[in-house]
């Protein structure tokens, strides 16, 4: 039994040297070895929650310039502001079709196509296409804008895509808007996306711009169909104007 006693003794000494040498991994942060694989799995669903916002924001971010979107009369800014909102209103979980973003620019004439559907998982320019604006907006640009009913104005803003319907403009989609006091009124006024002849480049050569709506933003004819089917369901619709008071009231876009 004596002859056990130094190898006992040589036991533990060996286990009290292994633990010291593996002491340092057990606070590593490194996700090959220790418990920080463990520790970190609690956060896994908010860190999954915001890659996917990161992910879409990163898509959407490098299309501008892989599409030559400025090329066709997109503003850089009109472009970031539509992101910012995106970024916020996908971690609000406002966003049910993050697919597809789609972005007006009013700061163009209504001859210019200024509407653009942007695909985030194609990296794809779905629809660059005219749009009309409220007959009292404004004629060739639209200038003057209005939540209120029978303004006959555009409303400036976020909205995301609602459900569709079949009326007298043939397939429509109504639309939901997003910031109080701006939009919030666009169900009520019956705001909604649907086809319009005057929207078209036969008008342009006799008017020299295109036709004016209610307020909605009214499409070419032939293209509400595959637009509308494209965008519904819960996507964002962005429609921007370097309007001050839109700036100043609006929450999402502050800073």
């Amino acid at each position: 039994m004596k002859n056990l006693k130094p190898r006992k003794g040589y036991l533990y000494a060996t286990v009290f040297i292994w633990m010291l040498i593996q002491l340092p991994f057990a606070f590593s942060t490194s996700n090959g070895m220790g418990i920080a694989k463990i520790n970190f799995s609690k956060y896994e669903p908010y860190s999954n929650k915001n890659n996917h916002v990161d992910e879409a924001s990163a898509k959407l971010s490098m299309l501008y310039d892989e599409l030559h979107l400025s090329e066709k009369g997109l503003t850089e800014t009109a472009f970031e502001l539509a992101l910012k909102g995106y970024d916020r209103l996908l971690e609000k979980g406002s966003i049910t079709n993050d697919r597809v973003i789609t972005i007006i620019d009013f700061t163009q004439p209504s001859y210019k196509k200024r509407m653009f559907v942007l695909d985030l998982q194609t990296g794809r320019l779905l629809f660059n296409n005219y749009v009309a604006h409220g007959q009292n907006t404004g004629a060739a640009f639209a200038n003057r804008f209005s939540n209120k009913p029978e303004s006959f104005q555009s409303s400036l803003g976020f909205y995301t895509t609602s459900k569709t319907y079949s009326g007298k403009n043939g397939l429509s989609m109504q639309l939901k808007g997003l910031e109080p006091g701006i939009n919030d009124l666009a169900e009520q006024r019956a705001i909604v996306m649907h086809g319009a002849p005057y929207v078209s480049e036969s008008f342009i050569r006799a008017k020299g711009y295109i036709g004016r709506s209610h307020g909605c933003p009214a499409v070419p004819s032939q293209l509400n169909k595959p637009i509308i089917e494209n965008i519904k369901n819960g996507s964002l619709l962005f429609i921007y104007s370097n309007d001050k008071k839109y700036m100043q009231q609006s929450l999402l876009l502050a800073s």
